[in-house]
């Protein structure tokens, strides 16, 4: 919406010069800017809100305090030869690697002494302790399999993936509840509702403004036919 704006505000500046049209102008201009980022901001925390409260232990968003623990159950149904636990949002870092035939587990360095792992390959269930700032990440289960046709490793995300929130301890308020959704959502409407108040506003005031200065111009314009008449007086004289 704020793009739309962008484009339609200098057309309306080129019919609106006056100084009360610029002030107005620029006023509704502030407005946007300051509502798209409102709006921006309720909508990132309601749908964090949303996915958080809908996701179990198995998925979606899971918030946990600074020095405490999260469990990642990964899982699938196919028949898999390893997985990966991997950290970030382009699944670069490596933080579990476990291999079925061997049974080998690769854990990363800063991981060390804080993951364990339980259950029966595929289905994996990865304990991290000591949670800090730096571990909030997406973290991602990875599956592999040799396939012997293209001779090509084939990787398949199973479920259990989730975003990992480590929060400070005083912060456990900010995770919202279902009354906040509600609150937030009557808030959105509402500034929608202003917003577009505002803007029908502005145009009635573009419409009365216009139609007052035409019928101000056509008063103003002189009679040519008196002109003529006082003209044609003086030289009959």
């Amino acid at each position: 919406m704020s793009a739309v704006w962008l484009k339609v505000i200098p057309i309306l500046c080129l019919s609106c010069t006056a100084p009360s049209g610029r002030a107005l102008i620029h006023f509704l201009l502030t407005v946007t800017v300051i509502m798209s980022a409102v709006w921006l901001r309720l909508g990132t925390v309601l749908c964090l809100c949303c996915t958080a409260l809908g996701g179990a232990e198995t998925g979606g968003v899971l918030w946990r305090d600074r020095g405490g623990a999260v469990t990642i159950q990964c899982s699938t149904s196919l028949k898999k030869d390893s997985l990966y636990l991997k950290k970030g949002l382009k699944e670069k870092n490596d933080v579990l690697f476990e291999d079925e035939s061997s049974g080998k587990q690769t854990i990363a360095k800063e991981f060390l002494g804080r993951l364990q792992s339980h259950g029966q390959f595929p289905n994996v269930s990865i304990l991290i302790k000591n949670l800090t700032s730096g571990d909030t990440d997406p973290y991602w289960c990875i599956y592999t399999k040799f396939d012997t046709k293209s001779a090509k490793m084939i990787s398949e995300k199973g479920t259990g993936s989730v975003l990992l929130v480590v929060r400070e301890p005083s912060d456990s308020m900010k995770q919202c509840d279902p009354a906040s959704n509600e609150l937030v959502l009557v808030s959105v409407v509402i500034s929608a509702a202003v917003l577009l108040g505002i803007i029908m506003g502005f145009f009635i005031w573009i419409i009365k403004t216009k139609g007052s200065s035409s019928t101000v111009k056509s008063r103003r314009v002189p009679s040519n036919d008196v002109y003529e008449d006082m003209r044609g007086g003086t030289l009959r004289r």
